[in-house]
């Protein structure tokens, strides 16, 4: 079955940077789109970041400028480089990606927690 595979989360100082990767692995035959959601404890999940299979980037404007994505088709991965991190983004991210294999579906990650705090 397909698998998303996070890692990348931890600790960072308001101000600092992190790095989140993600791997999907199983019978894939393509990856239309890869983003990176996070929430909040008490907060609903929210859109981070996406980017299309051609490249194309979505970010949420409390991101911008800050966050990152990137993906690499061959290797089913995505990445969000998050510098200039701030406390309000302490959040739980999830990787998702929308996968075809014999269906289309949605998949989602186990979730990193990215702490930021001095």
């Amino acid at each position: 079955q397909v698998q998303l595979m996070e890692s990348g989360g931890g600790l960072a100082q308001p101000g600092g940077s992190l790095r989140l990767s993600c791997t999907a692995s199983g019978p894939i035959l393509s990856i239309v789109t890869m983003g990176w959601f996070r929430q909040a404890p008490g907060k609903q999940r929210e859109l981070v970041a996406s980017i299309a299979h051609n490249g194309r980037t979505t970010y949420a404007d409390s991101v911008k400028g800050r966050f990152t994505i990137s993906r690499d088709n061959a290797k089913n991965a995505v990445w969000l480089q998050m510098n200039s991190l701030k406390p309000e983004d302490e959040a739980v991210y999830y990787c998702n990606a929308e996968i075809l294999t014999t269906l289309r579906g949605l998949y989602w990650g186990q979730g990193t927690q990215v702490t930021v705090s001095s």
